[in-house]
């Protein structure tokens, strides 16, 4: 049980922070392409109060932590935008939805660029390196699950961004069913088809990305 209490503290700030920022770089894009929706509401902030919701950021992942899921994921509450605010709404809106992914993948990269660091330096509590690695995986699940592209996830707003109109609207169908589809592929195991690759693809980009470094510090 103390095992599972000194993990779950491990990742509790990296999850946190990779929801919180998650949810501010959607209202900080769509605040630059035209729309205030999420500023006016004060959903543009590094407050991870403004953006926690019960069920989301905090019942489903201890859930999957107990339950002993392969991948922690969660959410805040979705930052309200009104796509017809944006300037060129359906193309505007992949620039969007992509902006809470990039900014995970940013998180990644700095937590990657930590643990670099912490294993350069000596003496270094082995709190500070789990947590390091604990940012790591939970920015990479986050985005790669975010980019699943079924609506609402970040994934399904680029798709319908990138799809001819009358195939965006039949495929916006999908949306209110679309987080039972995601729940019930992730309960089977198939979702992992989708996360491990991209997760292992986005982990060697930034593995690359942090190389120069990596060798200075060797």
């Amino acid at each position: 049980m103390n095992d599972l209490i000194q993990t779950f503290a491990v990742y509790a700030l990296p999850i946190l922070f990779a929801i919180t920022l998650h949810e501010a770089a959607h209202a900080y894009a769509a605040k630059y392409f035209g729309d205030n929706t999420a500023f006016s509401l004060g959903r543009m902030s590094l407050n991870p109060i403004r953006h926690i919701d019960p069920v989301g950021t905090l019942l489903i992942p201890i859930i999957l932590f107990f339950v002993g899921s392969p991948f922690l994921f969660g959410y805040a509450k979705p930052v309200p935008v009104e796509y017809g605010n944006l300037r060129n709404p359906k193309r505007d809106m992949a620039w969007v939805a992509l902006a809470g992914p990039a900014a995970n993948l940013v998180m990644a990269l700095m937590w990657m660029v930590l643990a670099v660091l912490l294993t350069a330096w000596q003496g270094v509590d082995e709190y500070f390196m789990r947590m390091a690695q604990a940012g790591i995986i939970t920015n990479l699940v986050i985005f790669a699950f975010n980019l699943f592209p079924v609506p609402p996830l970040d994934g399904g707003r680029i798709m319908f961004s990138l799809l001819p109109h009358r195939l965006a609207l039949r495929y916006a169908q999908l949306e209110p069913y679309g987080f039972f589809i995601v729940m019930g592929l992730a309960f089977m195991k198939v979702l992992n088809y989708w996360m491990v690759p991209v997760m292992t693809a986005a982990n060697a980009a930034l593995a690359v990305a942090i190389s120069p470094l990596t060798f200075l510090l060797s």
